[in-house]
């Protein structure tokens, strides 16, 4: 009775489910995710013990990420593969793991058709799909699949189920979301074949219909069949919700698919790919419709999946009836025990999510395994397997309150320090504090106002509007110092600084500027800064045009978060020119110079020239206590001005080894 009432806010999540013979302890699910943690193509350390992580921290199923069925499947470099009896071990081993902390396992089986990003040797393989519609994100022509293809195809996703069998996984869900190939063959955009598997609904339904049905033959019926579909593709070549609707109405009528796995988007547009993992501009929850949709004209379980970072918003979905089971995955990718958090009573603890993708969908479009920007261990569980408690407690300074002072300083606190923060504003997040003043990026202080309860459960005295000097580190002693002093903006010298009216973002973002109609932005890093400053002024009124030092704007960005910033700024009206760098201006003037041919751009009418030029660290106390024979450390952008990710986990290092 007393654990009922824990968990008496979210009723419907924490509420038993079952699919077939699965019965899972709550409604919460870990989807599948491109990690970039597999070894060679199998499951290895790292991905176990990544997914033990969310296991043990209280998820309800977990799905593991798209593994390839067929030798052409290749999408990706390096990517897991269950095409093979080779995959057997890695997935018994994780599905012994996740099944002692009572957790689902289902695994997902993966054909990309024409979405294919890379190959395995960096050369372009032939693609296939149901037709030779061209992808317009990756620029692919594929080849029509013959008919012994097909047919082998669905040979291969039977196998790769009857192999998760062997390997003690509870059932597998076939990716037919986001334009992949089971997509291909439903939409009659990019299925235009005239023999059985193209033409009428009916025949484009075949695939499908075959695919699910090789693999209830050959796992049987105790097995679990779901599969993941696109409620809307967000994108020109797409489908909406209302075709939709009727194609999941006609597969779960043929009761072999036990339940459908509602997403938002397409991989074969950039502006349906923002989808896939949609960032801090959109609503949290907001797929929840198309899955109600779906929910309302079929008799299978419904799951849905899109920015839903807290459990409050699960709830309302579940209670609602708009789905049976959220997919809560970037949520846990920032906090692992959410689950438990929520159901012993601690909402407050949960590290929630703030939809900025750069550690998790950045690292995996970089080609590394992704983490989070708040959780630096997501993805790192092996390296980083527990947080070893200081061998004897030490007096620890922290100087500086932004985001890699607060994380240094909740780590020493959590492994036993006693430990001061010192931050000379008036409120603790650093850049965080600006950061969240651009358009579409207010979510992003919530990464402070994680950091802000973490220091205050653990009690860290925390002093604001203090600016130590080097006498008053003397007078209190540490045993430590850790700087994370942060950075100011960087101004560039160049001809006609005096004359034009020149200002910074910083000085834009806290009011502190007069800025007139006609602006240019000069945006030296391609990162939020620019795009974000240019935005907001062309909201308010200005006619903005935005010089990028790279080749597009927010160039080092994950590409979900520029892509969309793209959109914004061409609807607004912004002029975006590339490939130039600042220098000069007058009074009415901006000079620039073309960074391949060297020519000069330049523009006229200007009131106002905003610098976004990067930063300069500001650390004016390292060496003189250094010479004080004091041990001390550097986080974040004090020792090279970097982003809150570096800045976070240089914190957590730094409070690791103090």
């Amino acid at each position: 009775m007393a654990q009922e009432n824990l968990h008496s806010q979210y009723p419907k999540l924490f509420s038993p489910f079952s699919i077939r013979n699965l019965n899972l302890k709550n409604r919460i699910l870990s989807t599948g995710h491109e990690t970039h943690l597999n070894e060679h193509g199998v499951i290895g350390d790292r991905m176990v013990a990544y997914h033990e992580a969310r296991a043990k921290g209280g998820a309800g199923m977990i799905m593991t990420e798209v593994a390839l069925v067929h030798p052409g499947a290749v999408f990706v470099a390096d990517p897991i593969r269950v095409d093979t009896d080779d995959c057997i071990p890695g997935y018994k081993r994780l599905a012994n793991v996740l099944h002692g902390y009572d957790c689902g396992f289902i695994a997902q089986l993966f054909h990309p058709g024409r979405e294919i990003v890379a190959s395995e040797d960096g050369t372009a393989p032939v693609s296939f799909s149901a037709s030779d519609t061209p992808n317009e994100r990756f620029h692919v022509i594929p080849r029509p699949m013959p008919i012994w293809l097909v047919e082998e195809i669905i040979e291969y996703y039977g196998n790769a189920a009857a192999r998760m069998v062997e390997a003690g996984v509870d059932g597998v869900e076939i990716v037919g979301s986001h334009g992949y190939l089971p997509a291909q063959f439903l939409n009659p955009k990019v299925n235009v074949r005239d023999d059985k598997y193209g033409g009428s609904a009916e025949n484009r339904l075949r695939f499908v219909r075959e695919v699910a049905a090789n693999i209830r033959a050959k796992a049987g019926e105790d097995f679990v069949v779901g599969m993941r579909l696109s409620g809307d593709d967000m994108s020109p070549d797409g489908l909406d919700i209302d075709p939709m609707v009727e194609i999941c109405s006609e597969l779960a009528g043929d009761g072999v698919l036990d339940y459908l796995s509602v997403v938002a988007g397409s991989s074969s547009t950039l502006a349906g790919a923002e989808h896939i993992a949609p960032p801090m501009n959109h609503e949290a929850g907001y797929t929840a419709p198309l899955s109600a949709a779906i929910k309302a004209k079929i008799d299978i379980p419904v799951f849905v999946t899109g920015r839903i970072n807290q459990p409050q918003i699960a709830e309302q979905i579940l209670a609602s009836g708009q789905a049976d089971i959220c997919g809560m995955t970037r949520a846990m990718i920032c906090d692992p025990e959410i689950s438990n958090k929520a159901f012993t009573g601690r909402s407050d603890d949960i590290r929630a999510c703030i939809g900025c993708n750069q550690a998790c969908m950045g690292h995996f479009h970089a080609g590394y395994p992704i983490s989070c920007i708040q959780n630096p261990v997501s993805g790192r569980e092996v390296k980083y397997p527990t947080q070893e408690p200081a061998s004897s407690p030490r007096s620890v300074l922290v100087v500086g309150g932004g985001p890699a002072g607060m994380k240094a300083a909740v780590i020493a606190a959590q492994r036993g320090h006693k430990v001061t923060l010192h931050e000379r504003g008036p409120q603790l997040g650093g850049q965080v504090l600006l950061a969240q003043l651009l358009p579409t990026r207010a979510e992003f202080g919530g990464a402070i106002t994680n950091l802000t309860h973490e220091l205050s459960q653990l009690g860290v005295e925390i002093n604001l509007k203090s600016e130590l000097n080097l006498e008053a580190i003397k007078s209190l002693n540490p045993d430590a110092v850790i700087l994370a002093t942060g950075a100011t903006p960087r101004r560039p010298s160049f001809e006609g600084d005096d004359t034009a009216h020149v200002v910074d973002a910083w000085q834009v973002l806290k009011g502190e500027a007069n800025v007139g109609g006609s602006v240019v932005v000069t945006d030296w890093r391609a990162d939020w800064i620019g795009m974000g400053i240019a935005e907001k002024l062309a909201i308010e009124g200005c006619h903005v045009r935005l010089a990028v030092n790279g080749y597009m704007p927010g160039q080092t960005i994950p590409m979900y978060v520029r892509d969309g910033g793209i959109g914004r700024l061409h609807k607004l009206g912004v002029e975006m020119i590339p490939y130039v760098r600042l220098f000069g201006a007058d009074e009415d003037t901006v000079f620039l110079q073309h960074t391949m041919s060297g020519e000069p751009v330049i523009f006229e009418g200007v009131d106002t020239l905003v610098l976004c030029e990067g930063h300069t660290p500001h650390n004016p106390l390292e060496d003189d206590i250094r010479e004080l024979g004091i041990e001390v450390h550097l986080a974040g952008d004090c020792q090279a001005p970097r982003t809150a990710e570096e800045a976070i986990f240089e914190g957590f290092k730094v409070g690791l080894i103090v």
